[in-house]
């Protein structure tokens, strides 16, 4: 298999990007990223290839909510565009790719909002194409919670889902879903074309679970790939077909910038990513 291309999605830096998004763009291709995912790129698609024009870097994927009226995230809801205005945005910005970051808990308890989600998805698949554009969708937790046949909700959603859908895992959340990640992986198979590239000690019990508090990323210790309890370099070595590996962070441990930097070098120095 081909190295995947390694990038970052940009939610880690979030603040940095909205103060000065060609400088944090600047930075990032310093340290030697050719790739982002974007975020939040709907209200400003030009803004953003503007500037990942200047510095030199792509953004083959981004994440939109495309499953969702209203967007959850421990941070704030986010209000759901039309498909249609996602896609002519992610168009713009010269995206492959459009994922959904994120569909409610509760949606991935029964048997019946799961093949909801994945109805959904396979919907859009033709209308993306229209923009030239493919849809996945990107874990957390959540999908791990319920178990249908000894198949969790996340793997019984891929197999309900087109073939073209792809899936980006989340290695961190999957572990603290309760996976074991490298076998999940290799399950997977070449349905799997990217993965976030998260380390940390995984949050007990799930904090997206029926009987969870209250969650904020704040909360989350994370830490530089590589030196946390998700078994990275066994998940990335699993894989079959990937495309991306994607740096994240939501709660980085330090200076963000050098938080992205030792984990591109985790992936690079150790073979794993281009």
């Amino acid at each position: 298999m081909a190295l995947p291309a390694a990038s970052v999605q940009l939610y880690t830096l979030a603040e940095q990007f909205s103060a000065d998004m060609g400088g944090s763009l600047d930075k990032l291709a310093a340290i030697g990223l050719k790739n982002v995912e974007a975020f939040d790129f709907v209200r400003r698609p030009d803004e953003i290839r503007a500037a990942l024009d200047a510095a030199g870097l792509a953004s083959p994927t981004g994440h939109a909510p495309l499953l969702s009226d209203e967007l959850w995230t421990p941070d704030g809801s986010i209000p759901t565009p039309a498909p249609e205005v996602v896609f002519e945005a992610a168009a713009k910005v010269g995206m492959t790719t459009v994922i959904d970051p994120f569909v409610a808990p509760e949606r991935w308890f029964t048997l019946e909002g799961v093949t909801d989600i994945a109805d959904r998805l396979n919907a859009l698949v033709e209308t993306a194409a229209g923009f030239g554009l493919q849809v996945g969708y990107h874990n957390h937790a959540q999908e791990f919670v319920a178990d249908f046949d000894g198949q969790s909700a996340f793997e019984r959603f891929v197999t309900l889902t087109d073939e073209r859908v792809q899936v980006e895992l989340d290695l961190f959340w999957a572990l603290t879903g309760g996976q074991d990640v490298p076998a999940l992986v290799e399950r997977l198979g070449d349905r799997l074309v990217a993965v976030h590239v998260k380390d940390g000690v995984a949050p007990v019990p799930n904090p997206f679970g029926p009987d969870a508090g209250e969650f904020g990323s704040a909360s989350l210790d994370q830490r530089h790939a590589g030196t946390g309890e998700v078994p990275l370099a066994e998940s990335l070595r699993a894989a079959s077909g990937l495309q991306y590996a994607v740096i994240e962070y939501d709660n980085p441990p330090g200076d963000v910038f050098a938080d992205v930097a030792a984990s591109y070098a985790f992936l690079i120095e150790g073979g794993f990513a281009r």
